[in-house]
């Protein structure tokens, strides 16, 4: 018998036969969905701030306590909301942008470009240190685009990125850190509330149609919670103990109003694309004032944090959180548990136009 020869692949064909094997995994799911793009602050983070030099980071114990991974930089004891709806659309959790090294790392799944204590406008969340706005965010993406054209021809991305979904949960910096914060910012001081709202909804549009014109067509729009319900809130004093802070939740009301009513100019203006708003509020808000449908007890209080509510100063490193996390609506001083965040990620899959409008996530995903 003739011995063996080992041949030697050129890198150039063994980075080829590495994104074809990566592309039919893609086209094996049996989803619909090739892939997921995240944009956003540090609901959806899943560790781009680790490496940043920020105080807004979530790479430590406790975080991740209930996580199979640890602590990867999740603001959560466990699973972020895209973990689950990414299980939702059989389609796995991409991963963030800060771990992508090379062109065949797994970001034909997607990509999470989303980054604590930023927000659509560039100057929110700077007092925590460095950070990716939306508007980086998308510069970023940018870099990703340009390796996936090494990838794929025009029309094979074309068709990729038209049936990826983007999901986009922004907004929350630019007021619990910057409107909200007169002392470090000067918003509050030159804009009305409304006024606030609209610049904040005109800038977040003007990069949905930048990602729009990427061609990325399918996208859900998260709307803002209930923030005077956080425990952050709740520990400033600003109202009655045991009560959320009504003029932080109204204060939110003129963005939420004006992106549910972008999401319809958009689906008017743009008939290839469809455009998702998700009503955040609404949803943590049946969970706060009907906790017990949804097997929770501690709604004003944070599991993990120091000071009153916990929530004067979230997680620190080593500090043991408390043991019933699964009866806990908040996590720490801003972020909802795992057993919540399952919650909104299911009721944005499937769930009517109340919770998601004009269509819920699964319907989208069918398009």
């Amino acid at each position: 018998m003739g011995r063996l020869k080992y041949v030697r692949i050129p890198t150039m064909i063994l980075s080829l036969l590495l994104c074809l094997n990566e592309m039919v995994k893609v086209n094996s799911q049996s989803s619909n969905v090739p892939a997921l793009f995240v944009f956003g602050d540090s609901s959806v983070d899943v560790g781009n701030n680790n490496l940043l030099n920020s105080m807004a980071k979530a790479n430590f114990f406790p975080y991740g306590i209930d996580f199979n991974n640890g602590s990867t930089g999740r603001f959560s004891n466990g699973k972020s909301l895209i973990d689950f709806i990414g299980e939702f659309l059989d389609v796995p959790s991409p991963p963030p942008f800060a771990s992508i090294s090379s062109v065949g790392s797994g970001i034909l799944n997607g990509v999470n470009f989303a980054s604590s204590s930023g927000g659509i406008l560039d100057e929110s969340g700077r007092h925590y240190g460095e950070r990716y706005s939306l508007s980086h965010q998308i510069l970023n993406f940018n870099d990703i685009l340009n390796k996936y054209k090494t990838m794929m021809n025009a029309s094979a991305l074309s068709q990729y990125l038209a049936k990826a979904i983007t999901i986009m949960v922004v907004g929350n910096n630019d007021y619990i850190n910057n409107y909200l914060m007169p002392e470090l910012y000067t918003t509050s001081l030159n804009y009305t509330t409304q006024e606030f709202g609209n610049l904040l909804v005109n800038n977040y549009m003007q990069n949905i149609m930048t990602l729009y014109n990427s061609g990325l067509r399918k996208f859900f729009l998260a709307g803002i919670g209930p923030l005077g319900c956080t425990p952050s809130q709740r520990a400033r004093g600003f109202a009655p103990p045991g009560s959320c802070v009504d003029s932080v939740n109204q204060m939110v009301g003129p963005f939420n109003e004006g992106l549910k009513s972008t999401v319809d100019q958009l689906n008017k203006n743009h008939s290839d694309a469809i455009f998702v708003y998700g009503n955040s509020f609404r949803v943590l808000g049946d969970i706060l004032i009907n906790p017990a449908a949804y097997s929770l007890t501690i709604v004003d209080r944070a599991c993990c944090g120091i000071g009153i509510y916990r929530g004067q100063i979230s997680c620190l490193p080593l500090q043991f959180p408390c043991l019933l996390r699964n009866q806990y609506v908040f996590w720490d001083a801003f972020h909802p548990t795992e057993s919540v965040v399952h919650v909104l990620a299911w009721r944005a899959h499937n769930d009517p136009p109340d919770d998601s409008y004009p269509i819920n996530i699964k319907q989208m995903a069918l398009l």
